[in-house]
């Protein structure tokens, strides 16, 4: 399936189910934070299936979050995407990518 075929299947799964349009962006976004937590515990676990799990279960929140606010999330992902494509920066100790500061345009 693709991406979009996917998405469109958790969004009618979620209709179905009256989270759509029944529930709110901030739910969802505190559903989010609840998976976000279990795949912490499997990150650090090194659980495989509870990292694919917990990454699958934070997307169809975002999805809902997405829908319920009438956004296209591949139009977020694309935006996110051109705001970094170019950006410069170094890899810290602790493994995070810090961005390098932009000079002021004069």
């Amino acid at each position: 399936m693709s991406w979009n075929q996917i998405e469109m299947s958790v969004i009618r799964w979620s209709e179905e189910r009256g989270i759509i349009p029944n529930s709110t962006s901030i739910a969802q976004y505190r559903k989010a934070q609840e998976e976000m937590h279990e795949l912490h515990t499997a990150l650090i676990n090194r659980d495989r299936t509870g990292i694919i799990d917990g990454l699958g279960d934070v997307l169809v929140c975002l999805i809902n979050v997405a829908a319920l606010e009438n956004v296209d999330l591949t139009h977020c992902l694309q935006t996110a995407y051109n705001e970094i494509k170019d950006r410069k920066g170094h890899m810290n100790a602790g493994g995070i990518f810090v961005k390098q500061p932009q000079s002021p345009d004069l």
